[in-house]
């Protein structure tokens, strides 16, 4: 009896098979505690009264859509000109005052 041990023992499947066969097994489910924690603990922080949401939603953006939209109805939108920018060969302090001349005797 005892010999039968000491073969089993020796075997490389017992030696090296079925320890890593406990590490796979034993490490999938640690992950999956550790991955359920992680969903719970993000289900917890979600979990918010609405209206208590709603006061916190606010804070966060100082600006609110009603007053962006009073800001651009007083704006002139129409009113504009397509002015070309200078290119790469070109000097941009010439070309502006160009631009600006030609925009002065323009109107």
């Amino acid at each position: 009896m005892w010999q039968q041990l000491r073969r089993v023992r020796r075997s490389r499947t017992v030696r090296y098979g079925l320890p890593m066969l406990l590490l796979v097994v034993g490490g999938s489910f640690g992950l999956r505690e550790f991955t359920q924690i992680r969903y719970d603990a993000q289900k917890v922080k979600r979990k918010l009264d609405p209206a208590l949401e709603a006061r916190v939603n606010s804070q966060k953006q100082p600006v609110i859509l009603e007053e962006e939209y009073e800001k651009l109805k007083e704006l002139d939108l129409d009113g504009w000109r397509n002015i070309r920018g200078p290119r790469p060969w070109e000097d941009s302090k010439e070309f502006q005052n160009q631009q600006r001349e030609q925009f002065s005797k323009g109107q």
